[in-house]
């Protein structure tokens, strides 16, 4: 078995803290959380709430967090999402760091959390540096496969510059597009965010903040996981009506 060193798998209490018994009440904070945004309330604050009300721990706070969502954000994301059917042809841009580590916790059979919106979120944080893992060189492998099966082309990968080991990782899909003869291009931007969907108009990413910004996006990291990764440890943190 690989260490934690090598992978992104879970932390050692996700199996208590992600349990079947623990999922009506993260499903429910994230159900307030989602109300408590939707009013108008701050982050912060509503997780404040949301966390001492139903006496969450910092992790599972963290996981309500990254699913839960505005109704206004939720209807723009559902609006402006995009069908991967209808990906042939298209150029893509390509929310690297937030693609990768999401498609590498699922090979690595870490926690993935399925929100409000649709997406497959992770719990991994890179505090300014990104870690190459085991399952790394698979991730883009499989990015690969899937835009090759749905022709999708060409291809930018944007990969945040301040981030530590982002040259390295630009080398390693450049590296994999020149073997596979890929149309891709890697670029190194100072701010992703800001920039994701100024070449081309489909940005693939789950970070809510290019979400409720760019004009199509796709979830390429959950229809990725969901294609080809056998039995990934998929929590959903949406309560089932």
């Amino acid at each position: 078995m690989a260490s934690r060193q090598n992978n992104r798998g879970p932390h050692p209490a996700d199996a208590e803290l992600f349990a079947n018994d623990q999922l009506s009440s993260l499903r429910q904070a994230t159900g307030h959380m989602n109300w408590l945004l939707s009013q108008g309330y701050a982050p912060k604050s509503s997780l404040k709430l949301v966390g001492d009300r139903f006496a969450l721990v910092s992790r599972q706070r963290t996981a309500v967090m990254r699913s839960a969502c505005s109704d206004e954000s939720a209807r723009v994301r559902a609006v402006n999402r995009g069908d991967a059917t209808q990906l042939g042809s298209n150029s893509i841009e390509i929310d690297t760091l937030n693609v990768l580590i999401t498609i590498e916790a699922a090979l690595s059979g870490g926690v993935v959390l399925a929100g409000r919106d649709g997406t497959y979120r992770d719990m991994a944080s890179i505090h300014g540096s990104y870690r190459k893992v085991s399952q790394t060189a698979k991730a883009i492998e499989l990015v690969g496969r899937f835009l090759g099966e749905h022709k999708v082309g060409p291809v930018l990968w944007r990969i945040d510059r301040p981030v530590s080991n982002s040259g390295r990782l630009k080398e390693q899909i450049q590296n994999h597009a020149l073997v596979e003869k890929l149309n891709w291009e890697v670029r190194l931007d100072n701010d992703p965010d800001k920039v994701l969907g100024e070449e081309y108009d489909t940005v693939a990413s789950a970070d809510a903040v290019v979400l409720d910004r760019v004009k199509l996006w796709a979830n390429l990291a959950r229809w990725v996981v969901d294609q080809y990764v056998p039995d990934p440890w998929i929590v959903n943190m949406v309560e089932v009506a």
